[in-house]
């Protein structure tokens, strides 16, 4: 972590303070290092990837000695943290957007349960569809699960708010894992001046002693636990009853603490944030970021006579309800902005509970409007700030409101602008080429296929077009085209979230020129599954004769980016159902869309954003994950591995695998594709580096055909075998390990490549293995 401090301290509240200049994720990174947590669960998930990327970063370096672990998604990275806070220890977790609705189901556990955590939300757009920037779609799912919430307007309140919610989380009167919402890329990603304590053990000092006195955790063997029992009436309601309390007491807690706070480092987070509200006429109330920026609204107003104000509350759960209505009644129309709408409440979430804070509280005179803005990361300007002050304004001088509800800076359509067919679709005539013949061997049970010379398929249309916007030498595209070379007819593709899919499909264009399917990260075999099941059954019922359909689609699932990470437990699933349709997964050997972090298919020593390389770490610390063998265990009729290195061997596994999977059941393959921009290697090396991949036994290429293993290259027969430190020493995240301090990793790592390349000859030589 590159954090530009000055040399000179800050007087300021009671501790030494010193000044940097950095971004919100940046600032949750450097208050849990200061923390110094026994453990961070984490699934990477853009914005809020960064802060497991800079903590892992600074362990490289020895800044801190927290336990990161990568997890196969966000709801196993939930899992995670809560076994850990079982345990007594201190946890950290960041995530956004579908990331965090994967692990909703974990969120009332551990509030219900009561263990303490601290969880960083950088709020984040809820797909579909998918969208990767800031609104607060995800913060309000957040509001239902039991945790205290505390908001972050800049990098700054981020910083702050980490040391402050954890010391919440831990009060005895409290005890509730608690979440810090920042907005993303807005927070996120901007630099601000920061100001931190400039030694960890005042921080340590101010969130006290752990574990503290009198919490119960699972390895104490002198006072065994049950965790999570069932349990009936009367004992649920009572145990919901408790929980309740211990949230609405967290509100004078939160003002304690942020009051010692504030006498440490002379900067107050109250409850609710008023600017220039003691003789408002009119006020705007919103969250976070946006909050900043209607101050100077106000003041613009201010100078022209009319009294407004602004509301932000710095926490809303507990919700400040009797706080904001003695805020508001003077005031005599206000408009709550709410970046994410409740579909059919008439309102976003803070809109409602600000209408029932006034109604609670007797304040039925004051003018409530809702307006939804800023979805999808849509700016907030000065003049956004001003129209909603408009409509306040408008509202108090008529003495009623004209419009309760409507979205701000929504647009109409266009009939004449509406999105026009591009690309024609493909002839059927063009995709069925008759070249490549697929036959059962009825003596051996298994495929043969014969394939005309690969110059004869040029003619065969691209099933993706051409203008996509992949990085410069990236594989995946030239992979796919190869493989769909050996497909015959008609295709329906899902693709996974991942690079394959961000860069070809940007509305109002799609670069797909078949049809196109994206579901969510982790369901996407699930999903092809419905799809295949539901032609088999339309088709069966005659509803697609209207269609002219000549033969059966070949349904392909595109996977890559970690999506068999994430996504491996619905691909198991779908496998053990053995639906007809082929899983293709393009691996590049980590998460390359959201920032080229680790996956489970990064190799051992490589160096990626959250497995970096530095004195005290050399790379990713454990194997990757043998994809092919975990879905050949399920008994599936074909699996295979391919490369562009031998485009001749991919062909034809690609029509043999659309032959299994029209005629018999699912189909698993996997093919290398380069990443010049994350491996840091040459855009022109990335053949011979996929050739060296496979050459050095590192990616054999092979098939499983109903369970019989075939090396269909063998490098060693061919004399082409080279030292897996020639393949390494190709990449800028792999030279490392050509280096004497990390000569044992190296050598785990071809011990780990030698042992599966024999075993695999060992099932080539044997049909039993």
């Amino acid at each position: 972590m590159s954090i530009d401090i000055r040399k000179e301290t800050v007087k300021q509240g009671t501790v030494e303070q010193r000044i940097v200049y950095e971004s919100g994720n940046e600032m949750a990174a450097y208050a849990a290092h200061q923390i110094n947590y026994h453990i961070m669960g984490y699934f990477p998930i853009s914005p809020s990837t960064e802060v497991a990327q800079f903590l892992d970063l600074m362990k490289a370096n020895g800044q801190h000695d927290i336990v990161l672990i990568p997890a196969d998604g966000e709801h196993g990275s939930a899992g995670v943290c809560y076994g850990a806070s079982a345990a007594g220890g201190r946890v950290f977790n960041a995530t956004s957007a579908n990331g965090y609705l994967y692990m909703l189901e974990q969120m009332p556990v551990q509030s219900g349960t009561r263990f303490p955590m601290v969880l960083n939300l950088v709020c984040r757009s809820v797909s579909g569809p998918l969208d990767i920037h800031g609104d607060h779609s995800d913060l309000y799912f957040a509001l239902n699960t039991g945790w205290p919430i505390v908001l972050c307007r800049d990098p700054q309140a981020v910083y702050d708010m980490n040391i402050i919610a954890l010391k919440l989380a831990e009060d005895p009167e409290v005890r509730l894992p608690v979440i810090v919402a920042s907005d993303g890329y807005f927070t996120s990603h901007q630099k601000r001046r920061v100001m931190t304590f400039t030694h960890r053990e005042d921080v340590q000092k101010f969130v006290g002693e752990h574990p503290p006195e009198g919490f119960q955790h699972v390895l104490d063997r002198d006072n065994p636990i049950t965790v999570g029992p069932y349990m009936n009436e009367p004992d649920y309601i009572n145990n919901c009853y408790q929980q309740s309390m211990a949230m609405y007491r967290a509100e004078a807690v939160y003002d304690r603490i942020q009051k010692e706070y504030a006498e440490l480092t002379g900067r107050e987070y109250p409850i609710l944030e008023l600017y220039r509200m003691e003789d408002a006429d009119v006020a705007v109330f919103l969250l976070n970021s946006s909050a900043e920026i209607i101050k100077d609204v106000v003041d613009q107003l201010r100078g022209r006579g009319i009294k407004a104000g602004a509301i932000s509350p710095n926490i809303i759960r507990p919700f400040p309800a009797k706080l904001i209505a003695e805020a508001l009644k003077q005031v005599k129309a206000v408009t709550v902005g709410d970046r994410a709408d409740s579909y059919g409440g008439h309102g976003g979430n803070m809109v409602m509970e600000v209408r029932a804070a006034l109604q609670q509280y007797g304040n039925s005179s004051t003018l409530v409007i809702s307006r939804i803005y800023g979805l999808g990361g849509k700016d907030f300007y000065a003049e956004d700030g001003l129209a909603l002050f408009e409509v306040a304004i408008d509202a108090m001088n008529k003495g009623y409101v004209e419009k309760p509800f409507d979205y701000h800076g929504a647009t109409p359509g266009d009939p004449a602008k509406a999105p026009k067919r591009v690309l024609e679709p493909m002839k059927y005539e063009d995709l069925k080429t008759g070249l490549i013949t697929v036959t059962p061997d009825e003596a051996t049970g298994k495929v043969n296929v014969r394939i005309p010379p690969l110059r004869s398929l040029t003619k065969k249309p691209k099933r993706i077009a051409p203008g996509h916007g992949a990085c410069p030498g990236c594989g995946i595209f030239s992979g796919l085209e190869l493989f769909f070379k050996g497909i015959e007819g008609d295709i329906v593709a899902l693709f996974h979230t991942g690079c394959a899919m961000v860069v070809t499909t940007g509305y109002p264009y799609s670069a797909h020129k078949a049809t196109y399917i994206h579901n969510l990260f982790q369901n996407g075999a699930a999903t092809l599954s419905g799809v295949v099941e539901m032609f088999h059954e339309r088709k069966r019922r005659g509803e697609l004769d209207q269609y002219g359909l000549k033969d059966d689609f070949t349904f392909v699932m595109i996977t890559g980016d970690g999506g068999m990470d994430i996504g491996m437990g619905p691909a198991i699933g779908a496998a053990l159902r053995n639906h007809k349709m082929i899983i293709l997964e393009y691996d590049n050997e980590g998460y390359m869309n959201t920032g080229a972090q680790l996956s489970y298919s990064t190799p051992m020593g490589h160096r990626t954003s959250t497995s970096n390389v530095g004195k005290f770490q050399g790379g990713k610390v454990f194997h990757h994950k043998d994809t092919a063998q975990i879905m050949a265990a399920t008994n599936i009729p074909y699996v295979f591995t391919g490369s562009e290195a031998s485009p001749q061997d991919l062909v034809r596994k690609g029509a043999k695998a659309q032959w299994y999977a029209q005629n018999v059941g699912l189909v698993y393959g996997k093919i290398l594709i380069t990443c010049p921009l994350n491996w840091l290697s040459e855009d022109k090396d990335g053949a011979d580096i996929i050739d060296n991949a496979v050459n050095s036994c590192f990616f054999p290429l092979y098939e499983v055909e109903r369970g019989i293993t075939t090396i269909t290259y063998n490098p060693e027969e061919k004399g082409k075998r080279v030292p897996v430190g020639d393949w390494l020493k190709m990449m800028g995240k792999t030279r490392h390990l050509n280096k004497p301090e990390y000569a044992e990793t190296l050598r785990e790592f071809e011990s780990e490549i030698e042992r599966r390349w024999n075993a695999l000859k060992a099932k080539h030589e044997n049909p039993y293995l």
